[in-house]
């Protein structure tokens, strides 16, 4: 049996999913998050063999999560209405095993975790391993993202912020001192080129992090 955690922020689109996995014996949903920060705590408490996760996700980007629980073993399945290229590749580069599209039919993520708890790699019906390889090789001609230099804990800051949390909601979200937080904020926003919190909120629109 599969053990699965689901993290998703809209409640209609989680009890569908619960709806799906409950209808498939050979899955046990052990959990669900309603935001990036409670999914990471999830599957580190709960050691699930996949994680399903939308990008869009409110205290953590779906990418961050995607980062930090690949650490932990758990295999990550995106689930996106985003079927952009960029989109897939950094979901791929933070270490997803799987990407499938929203709108997909319920046999597509049943197969995707299928294949994501074998550890192999599946894409969405519209997506291609050959269009995924070319703008990989393409990519590696651009120079360093700055954002790739920020720690875990930098790129959790820069959101929460971001999202308009003080440095003393932050510490508490976090469970680190106020002036940790400040520590985390003045050296990524150093690494990111930013000079206040007004850029930083700009800086996280246009990089898809908050909407």
């Amino acid at each position: 049996m599969t053990t699965i955690v689901l993290a998703d922020d809209h409640p209609f689109v989680r009890q569908g999913l619960r709806a799906v996995l409950q209808a498939e014996k050979e899955f046990q949903l052990l959990g669900e998050a309603e935001n990036g920060l409670d999914a990471v705590r999830l599957v580190e408490r709960l050691r699930p063999q996949v994680l399903i996760v939308d990008l869009m996700m409110p205290g953590l980007h779906g990418l961050q999560v995607t980062r930090e629980v690949s650490k932990t073993g758990t295999q990550v399945v995106v689930l996106s209405m985003q079927a952009d290229e960029p989109y897939v590749l950094e979901a791929l580069r933070n270490g997803a095993k799987a990407y499938v599209m929203k709108d997909a039919p319920p046999q597509e993520l049943i197969l995707a975790l299928r294949e994501a708890a074998a550890g192999r790699r599946y894409l969405s019906s519209p997506l291609t391993e050959r269009a995924i390889e070319i703008f990989r090789k393409a990519s590696l001609e651009v120079p360093i993202d700055a954002y790739e230099t920020l720690s875990d804990r930098e790129r959790e800051v820069l959101q929460l912020t971001a999202e308009g949390l003080s440095s003393t909601q932050i510490a508490e979200r976090l469970f680190i001192g106020a002036r940790t937080v400040e520590t985390h904020r003045i050296n990524l926003m150093r690494k990111l080129g930013l000079h206040n919190q007004t850029e930083m909120i700009r800086y996280a629109v246009r990089r898809g992090i908050v909407r």
